[in-house]
């Protein structure tokens, strides 16, 4: 398989922390990992495949990595690109808020021609709102939901599942192409 490409940002660690678990969980050697602060347009475009994770800060912004490399992330042409999306919120501190993240990037991705894969049930969260929420269907997330802060012990089964989803998405959108 081709390599795919990690990009995640964190200001605290827990981010850093759960991308680490989620490299160990996935159990192959084709992810490139790199912090979002360190990237640029042109490593994106060594991918067709991503993985993109970050947190949700105070009233929906983005971890501050991802914030200041928001603007080149929007020239980038997602056409052809396949990407799933991990994000950590508090669904409690901030219901209305919840992994808005996750949203504000998969709109960015669908917008520029890319395929978002990976969406997660909204089951189980006590979220208020969410930009995460897929317009169609707001019983899904466009990806993974984590929160760390309140249901820490639901993480590493949640990553568990997800990677096995999405491979499985991945594999099946390149046997389509």
């Amino acid at each position: 398989m081709k390599k795919i490409g990690l990009f995640y940002g964190s200001d605290t660690g827990v981010t850093d922390d759960i991308t680490r678990d989620f490299v160990t969980f996935w159990e192959d050697d084709n992810l490139e990992v790199m912090e979002i602060g360190d990237a640029s347009v042109d490593d994106f475009n060594e991918y067709d495949t991503l993985i993109l994770g970050l947190s949700t800060w105070y009233d929906g912004d983005l971890q501050s990595d991802w914030e200041d490399f928001f603007d080149d992330f929007q020239t980038i042409d997602f056409t052809d690109k396949t990407v799933a999306i991990y994000g950590l919120g508090d669904q409690i501190g901030y219901a209305e808020y919840f992994i808005d993240g996750v949203g504000i990037l998969a709109k960015v991705i669908i917008e520029k021609g890319g395929t978002v894969v990976g969406y997660w049930p909204t089951e189980g969260y006590r979220h208020t709102d969410s930009v995460a929420l897929i317009e169609d269907n707001e019983d899904m997330f466009y990806g993974l939901a984590l929160d760390h802060d309140n249901e820490s012990q639901l993480t590493d089964e949640r990553l568990k599942a997800w990677i096995i989803q999405i491979k499985k998405e991945f594999n099946q959108v390149l046997q389509e192409a």
